[in-house]
């Protein structure tokens, strides 16, 4: 069952320092109900903008939104349902507790402006803190608390009232790591009791890795690839997904008679595939943990670094006029300037980078 729907909705404003930005660009998106969807992209790019117009808090330039078979959102029609009737629960970056309302007054809120008898507020309100472990709280004010228990009063607040949809606008970036991830679990296991479906927006690709059934990338207003985590990963569309998406090398090369040479050597090819086309300027892209280091055979090249980490080791390796980056096991062992030898495996194929796409895109960091 389709929970959330947006039909060709576009979002523009003007501003006198960037003059008019399309912050979301025509977009069709269709969620599931109970299902945990991500918006992943960098700052600018219209991810926060799009959660607004999904919560009612911003209006659409162009375009329709439905909250399951109910339309919410249409300038055509001249439609608007403001938030407080979209039977939506909300979580804010900077938590957005009352600094003078306890605990428990925090958490009740939103059922005190809807008038709700008091002795429904407190059943509703002592079960959605026991869910979010705050039992025994109820009393303190949030200055009191760790930031990870004010993240909760959060939390409780937007489920008490049963919604069917929760929004989250990076929750956890204030949060230490450790918070961090024990939230997404406390997170997952509350839509598992409750059902409810999660738009969930970061900038945080392990956040969204972690939490998703599916992940939408943005880039400028406009949207990349939807799919699963894996999907993402595994077959990224363009340059962009790859580099948003774990941790990627982009390699200028030639390539020639299916063999491959990375630019300032011609002389080695660091991969051959019969059926590439010739091209004076590609881009290799390959991930970190996909390239082998070897001792006897691959393309020739010398340790610049290596760095320990937990599990495995990185190292930095040359490849003609640029530098690569390697995660093996620890087994592996090179030392900086030992000569060793590099077998590239799954790349993928990129025209260069388009150097006005790169200016909009650090324009609207600015944002």
């Amino acid at each position: 069952m389709k929970q959330i729907v947006l039909e060709h909705v576009t979002k523009s404003f003007t501003t006198k320092a960037l003059g008019t930005v399309v912050a979301v660009d025509d977009f069709n998106l269709e969620i599931e109900k109970g299902e945990c969807f991500s918006f992943l992209g960098p700052s600018g790019c219209g991810k926060t903008t799009t959660l607004r117009m999904i919560a009612g808090f911003e209006d659409l330039t162009k375009g329709s939104i439905y909250l399951g078979d109910k339309l919410v959102s249409d300038r055509d029609k001249n439609i608007y349902v403001p938030p407080e009737k979209r039977d939506l629960g909300m979580v804010f970056q900077a938590f957005a507790v009352w600094p003078h309302l306890n605990v428990f007054d925090n958490v009740a809120f939103p059922l005190k402006v809807k008038k709700l008898p008091k002795r429904e507020i407190v059943e509703k309100v002592t079960q959605a803190l026991k869910y979010c472990n705050l039992s025994g709280l109820e009393k303190e004010y949030p200055s009191n608390l760790s930031g990870g228990q004010q993240q909760r009063i959060a939390l409780a607040r937007s489920i008490v009232v049963n919604p069917d949809v929760l929004l989250l606008d990076e929750p956890l970036s204030n949060l230490d790591p450790h918070l961090r991830e024990s939230m997404r679990f406390e997170i997952k296991r509350l839509q598992k009791q409750f059902g409810f479906t999660i738009i969930f927006v970061t900038h945080d690709q392990a956040e969204a890795m972690a939490l998703s059934d599916r992940i939408l990338v943005m880039d400028m207003g406009r949207i990349q690839q939807i799919g699963t985590p894996q999907e993402l990963y595994r077959h990224p569309v363009n340059r962009f997904v790859h580099s948003f998406l774990g941790q990627s090398n982009f390699t200028n090369v030639i390539i020639k008679e299916g063999r491959v040479y990375p630019t300032g050597d011609e002389n080695n090819a660091i991969y051959e595939d019969s059926l590439l086309p010739d091209s004076k300027a590609k881009v290799m892209a390959t991930r970190p943990n996909s390239i082998e280091l070897s001792k006897e055979s691959g393309f020739p090249s010398t340790i610049v670094k290596r760095t320990f980490k937990t599990d495995f080791a990185e190292y930095l390796v040359k490849a003609g006029d640029e530098t690569l980056l390697v995660q093996t096991p620890h087994r592996n062992i090179f030392n900086s300037g030992d000569r060793c030898f590099l077998r590239i495996n799954n790349p993928a194929w990129y025209e260069p980078e388009d150097q006005k796409e790169k200016g909009e895109r650090e324009r609207r960091n600015t944002m």
